[in-house]
């Protein structure tokens, strides 16, 4: 479990990721969700940027409820995610340094998890500080699995 009163001393790696969504929800935040799932789980952050130095520092999300809804009403459409594998307690606002930030805790699973209705172009993978697409050889294996 992160300290998230100490966001400052979190980088950037295969199991955290930052993004400020302060215009809703980014659209990547699905390819991380996917990528997550499918290596070792992980936590995004929403309301969080990374400065240049690498360090992470809150911004102040204005209604995270909405976030929280769109988030939810997407997680659980099948055209756009292949399953949601989340509680309501892996989705939740926290308060650092009096800013509003979303943390959403993405479990690992054991079945492939994929976005967009395609898990030939929608499978990924956490790499370092990235979401990578997994091959098509590796998804067909996965499939069978």
């Amino acid at each position: 479990m992160l300290d998230l009163n100490n966001l400052q001393q979190y980088r950037e790696d295969n199991r955290i990721e930052a993004k400020q969504a302060l215009g809703g929800l980014p659209e990547s935040l699905w390819e991380t969700y996917s990528a997550f799932a499918n290596a070792d789980g992980g936590v995004i952050l929403l309301g969080v940027e990374e400065l240049e130095d690498k360090t992470l520092h809150a911004l102040d999300l204005l209604d995270p409820q909405w976030l929280i809804d769109d988030f939810w009403a997407i997680v659980n459409d099948p055209a756009q995610v292949s399953e949601n594998i989340l509680t309501e307690a892996d989705v939740q606002v926290h308060q650092v340094d009096g800013k509003h930030i979303i943390a959403i805790t993405v479990p690992r699973s054991r079945r492939l998890i994929y976005v967009g209705g395609d898990p030939w172009r929608g499978s990924y993978r956490r790499s370092g500080e990235g979401d990578c697409r997994i091959p098509r050889e590796e998804v067909a294996q996965l499939l069978r699995k």
